[in-house]
């Protein structure tokens, strides 16, 4: 489990984590596409897909939050860095949660680089406790 580098001012703990298997195939992704990015949004219930572009191929607004900074690249290697953005609405829902992007086989979304590999990335969550990122 890799946790993100904390982004939004004043908190203290993560938001998001990249679980194992997101994390070895995001490599691998890599060395495919280049630089990568997730953005999420729509959706309300746990198992909503992140999708997952080369990063700048999604152009993000005022109105997306960035949750977090992840470095993909093993200890020693250059810097992999990859960014975690949420639509503003979407975090209105899900700002009591902590999430962990996941990998299942199955039909990718959309133009999400990952849909060639007969795999999907989900989001699963759990409830965080109201001081949980201040704390």
């Amino acid at each position: 489990m890799l946790d993100a580098d904390v982004t939004i001012p004043g908190e203290t703990r993560s938001r998001v984590a990249l679980a194992d298997d997101s994390l070895d195939l995001l490599r691998r992704l890599w060395v495919q596409h280049g630089p990568l990015m997730f953005h999420q949004s729509g959706g309300c219930c746990d198992g909503s897909s992140p999708m997952c572009f080369p990063a700048g191929e999604l152009l993000t607004t005022e109105r997306d939050v960035l949750l977090g900074r992840f470095d993909l690249a093993p200890d020693g290697d250059e810097a992999q860095p990859l960014e975690f953005w949420m639509s503003s609405e979407q975090f209105a829902y899900w700002s009591h949660t902590h999430l962990t992007v996941d990998v299942v086989p199955g039909r990718g979304a959309g133009f999400s680089v990952e849909a060639p590999e007969g795999v999907r990335f989900v989001i699963r969550s759990r409830l965080m406790d109201e001081s949980e990122p201040f704390a």
